[in-house]
């Protein structure tokens, strides 16, 4: 007795295709290309519209709306960046936690953290 009674049946239709698998292939691949000429005129439509969108910037662009923008050039952005980063900055010195001398030689023992001693491993 077969897992899946239903598919292991042999019906007169599966008997067909079996001998004969064009039956379902060319009407199959026929519904496609039928299906993909019908379409045409769908996306004809999303061409029209896309094309109708590019000449109404094309007209905006013809009454001079940038006419006198300055094309963008990164460098020289980045250039201008910098150059005003440069002037806007002063030295200032970091407090040293409690503890750490100033200068040269590391503390012996790490100085405390938030009332809590470092665990020693």
């Amino acid at each position: 007795m077969p897992a899946i009674p239903r598919l292991a049946r042999k019906t007169r239709l599966n008997a067909t295709l079996n001998k004969y698998p064009l039956l379902f292939g060319i009407p199959f691949i026929s519904i496609m290309v039928a299906a993909s000429y019908g379409l045409t005129a769908f996306t004809q439509i999303r061409y029209d519209l896309h094309d109708k969108r590019v000449q109404t910037l094309s007209k905006e662009e013809s009454l001079g709306l940038g006419k006198d923008r300055k094309k963008f050039d990164i460098r020289e952005e980045y250039y201008r960046l910098s150059a005003a980063a440069e002037d806007h900055w002063e030295n200032k010195r970091v407090e040293r936690p409690k503890g750490l001398p100033e200068w040269g030689v590391a503390p012996e023992k790490p100085p405390l953290r938030d009332g809590f001693a470092p665990k020693d491993t």
